[in-house]
């Protein structure tokens, strides 16, 4: 055998060989196709559909983190002890967000139904000499808060939300400390119906529960707000009215807002409350401060102006000042800077005069009332938010 027969012998053993090998070989199962999420952009960007319905739903929230200083008293600082000696003394006022929001989106026969959450907890100090037995300034978990809870079909929502004295005509400007003269207060159970009328026009009427020791109702008759907007592309013009139940007191509030360029925008809200039965005897043990769930600023009437101005895309300057019958003013004034989208720094400033809110008087439900001897304070916010 020559080397000639070798080679051709040896190959037809492989190929036989190879042969046999790919007759027993295994054939690889396809892949299957992947399944994505799908888009919903009926309702904003963000939405996505829940799988195996036609529900939206968006997921958001932000991360929040401030740094307070001074003796404003409603926000910026706060009042400690030291651990030594146990001389009174300020602080910084430390607080961590985080906040997670969902909105969900169905088209039915009756309309659109939504939903809308808001979650929040925090780590942090506060100021001393609220509720706590101890005056020293600790910081701890405070828990879970639910925010906003509510659905809507139409133009019908019921749940827990805002107060309409406060939502529908809006917040006193693009500030922080909003509350150095209290607008309104917040946390009900509602329902609601909000009409449209589409030329501009559109009205509210809503009927709550309150919260807290003066503002719950405390029989079948709920407070009840009404509120009507007009609005137009050079501004608009607010109306809300709110009816205590509890101390059959009424109070108003009207708001008008301007556009004066792209960049420079104005308001002023002026409200107005009746005394009704806030001041019975019958009602003071535990009403001090007898201004109710809805006119809780001092006297009859109070007043808020502001401005925002845009430099640019990034940044933005605002102002707010307001100022009541009983001699309590409030100056505010920040710059707010978006870093990168969805980030945002703020750097505010404070300054509060209190009249007569008084010793045994009780104003904004966060301040600090220990030092009521001084009127004049000053203090400062630095916020850093991511929005998501």
């Amino acid at each position: 055998m020559n080397i000639t027969s070798i080679l051709l012998d040896s190959a037809a053993a492989l190929i036989a060989v190879s042969g046999a090998r790919a007759a027993d070989a295994v054939t690889a199962a396809e892949p299957e196709p992947t399944e994505y999420v799908k888009i919903c952009d009926v309702y904003g960007s963000g939405y996505f559909y829940i799988r195996g319905t036609e529900s939206c739903v968006r997921i958001g929230g932000y991360v929040r983190y401030d740094i307070g200083l001074g003796d404003v008293r409603s926000y910026d600082g706060a009042r400690t002890s030291d651990v030594r000696t146990g001389e009174d003394q300020g602080t910084w006022r430390n607080n961590t967000r985080f906040t997670l929001k969902t909105w969900t989106g169905q088209e039915t026969e009756l309309g659109t139904l939504k939903t809308y959450t808001e979650t929040g907890m925090n780590f942090g100090n506060r100021n001393a000499y609220s509720g706590l037995d101890s005056p020293q300034n600790y910081a701890f978990n405070s828990g879970i808060k639910l925010t906003f809870a509510w659905l809507q079909l139409g133009g019908l929502r019921v749940g827990k939300d805002w107060s309409a004295f406060d939502t529908f005509i809006g917040y006193p400007g693009n500030i922080l400390n909003q509350m150095a003269v209290p607008y309104g207060d917040f946390d009900t159970n509602v329902v609601q119906y909000y009409f449209d009328a589409g030329n501009g026009f559109s009205a509210l009427a809503s009927l709550e529960e309150g919260s807290g020791v003066v503002g719950t109702i405390n029989s079948y008759v709920p407070h009840v707000v009404g509120g009507v907007k007009y609005t137009q592309g050079w501004g608009a013009i607010t109306g809300v009215v709110a009816y205590d139940s509890n101390y059959e007191s009424v109070a108003g509030k009207v708001r008008v807002d301007f556009d004066v360029t792209h960049e420079l925008s104005l308001f002023g809200m002026f409200g107005y409350g009746s005394n009704g039965k806030l001041n019975d005897d019958s009602t003071k043990a535990i009403d001090a401060h007898g201004r109710g769930f809805y006119k809780i600023w001092g006297g009859n009437w109070a007043l808020w102006v502001g401005a925002t101005y845009k430099f640019n895309e990034t940044t933005s300057f605002n102002l707010q000042v307001s100022g009541d019958q009983l001699k309590n003013y409030g100056l505010a004034t920040n710059v707010a800077y978006t870093v990168a989208p969805g980030f945002t720094v703020i750097v505010e400033v404070d300054y509060d005069h209190y009249g007569n809110f008084g010793v045994g008087m009780v104003g904004p439900s966060n301040a600090n009332w220990t030092d009521a001897d001084k009127k004049n304070s000053v203090g400062g916010i630095l916020r850093f938010q991511s929005s998501f």
